[in-house]
């Protein structure tokens, strides 16, 4: 059979008391509907269709980059009416449609796989799960054999229904031709005057189909959110199976309570994380790197044996191996720093090369630049990258000695071997193996008064 995947996303999420569509809230850093989304790419679908409301075209312009086909329900009629909708968006080679949740995000691969495969010799399957307290939640009915009847929704529920723990997560797949003939048949006289989906079960039951189920690896899962406390709670619960999932390939997390994951970590052996470490993007730490309290790394790249020290910000940077970075260090985008480097506090680099054993130890801004290895940045340097309109190139040979508060006017260069003295405002080139000087003479005027204060009467 040929899969397709309907995600039901169209909900308004009330319970949020926010203007942002409740899909497009985020867990571990992406939207909700992006972990559904993830989830069913993993399963070789021929196709995704996503129903959306709530937020009119803020949901599909999120996931522009998205191969997915969007379907809008302009009306909140149930989830019934929103599958309607779907199914004639889908290729006529889909013969098999998978039903997803875009506010369950938790759902894995592993259990779709297992849901889908259960439906191969039945018309439908369905994903049930036992719980403790099922208030709320639609109860699977049975006969005395076991042989699956129809999902009764709680507030339709009779009360020995009630009592029932087995509960309808939503999740089904079915045939598509008897899926399509089962909507036709569902209605609206029940307590809430929608299309329940949850209505083709008895129908199919009728029809004398067999009914498969099967349930999740955990109740999580299966959990959608409704409020922030909910998705509060499954931030948590994402957050600590990634921390168990890094210490036992080998990456120390001082405190895993205080650790972030919002994207992928890719960490060689005895890597070392401290607490309040937020992954964003896509990270790769070599071996052996230590990582300080409160930083923030993301989409970047850090080299074997690197320390970072803590109140760091890395966002989209390559470190090489052995270097040194902060406290309290800035690196934006396509910074690139070569193995041996010290980058240290108040320092921000962005755009510019540093080369191999160069330092850059305090209070400098480092933008658009080239710089040679063994470079000596003295406190307070700054490169004057930006004229109002253009960006432009500074450029700094091997050995360099850059002397402390000294700008850097751009486009410019500085020799290899050059000194540039302390305070210097540097507008041309600084020939190499030589020191220049860029400052008024020293002068004291005598007898010079401090202007005072007018004194009060």
């Amino acid at each position: 059979m040929t899969l397709g995947v309907v995600i039901l996303a169209a909900g308004r999420g009330t319970r949020m008391c926010s203007d942002l569509p409740k899909v497009l809230h985020p867990l571990a850093g992406q939207p909700l509907l992006a972990h559904v989304l993830n989830a069913a790419t993993t399963l070789d679908a021929a196709q995704q269709v996503v129903v959306f409301g709530h937020g009119g075209a803020q949901v599909p312009a999120a996931f522009a980059e998205r191969d997915c086909i969007w379907v809008e329900q302009a009306e909140q009629r149930g989830t019934g009416h929103a599958l309607m909708l779907a199914l004639p968006a889908l290729l006529p080679a889909v013969t098999q449609v998978l039903v997803l949740y875009g506010d369950v995000p938790l759902i894995t691969p592993a259990t779709l796989r297992r849901l889908v495969a259960s439906n191969a010799n039945t018309g439908l399957a369905l994903l049930t799960a036992e719980v403790c307290n099922p208030s709320g939640y639609g109860r699977i009915v049975r006969d005395h054999t076991g042989r699956l009847l129809r999902i009764v929704e709680d507030k339709d529920a009779s009360v020995a229904e009630r009592d029932i723990q087995e509960i309808n997560t939503g999740f089904l797949v079915a045939e598509r031709t008897q899926l399509a003939a089962w909507l036709a048949q569902i209605g609206t006289n029940n307590a809430q005057g929608e299309y329940y989906l949850t209505d083709i079960v008895a129908l199919a039951a009728q029809d004398g189909v067999a009914i498969a189920s099967t349930r999740p690896g955990c109740l999580t899962e299966v959990t959608g959110v409704n409020d922030r406390v909910q998705l509060s709670e499954l931030e948590r619960f994402y957050q600590r199976i990634a921390a168990e999932n890094l210490m036992r390939a080998g990456v120390t997390l001082v405190d895993p309570a205080r650790f972030d994951l919002r994207g992928a970590l890719h960490a060689e052996r005895d890597v070392h994380l401290d607490i309040n470490v937020i992954i964003e993007g896509e990270v790769w730490l070599g071996s052996g790197v230590r990582v300080g309290a409160n930083c923030v790394l993301k989409d970047c790249r850090i080299g074997a044996g690197t320390e970072i020290f803590p109140n760091c910000v890395l966002d989209g940077a390559t470190v090489g191996a052995n270097a040194r970075i902060g406290p309290f260090a800035r690196l934006r985008p396509a910074a690139l720093l070569a193995d041996d480097t010290h980058v240290g506090n108040f320092v921000e680099i962005k755009k510019t090369t540093l080369g191999r054993g160069s330092k850059a130890n305090h209070l400098t801004y480092l933008g658009d630049a080239d710089i040679g290895a063994g470079v000596n940045i003295g406190a307070g340097t700054i490169t004057c990258n930006y004229d109002g309109v253009n960006k432009s190139l500074t450029q700094i040979g091997d050995d360099a000695f850059i002397g402390s508060n000294t700008a850097l006017v751009a486009p410019v260069s500085v020799g290899a071997g050059a000194t540039i003295g302390a305070g210097s405002v540097i507008t041309r080139s600084a020939p190499a193996a030589q020191l220049t000087l860029a400052r008024t003479r020293q002068t004291t005027l005598a007898g010079w008064q401090r202007p005072q204060k007018p004194t009060n009467k």
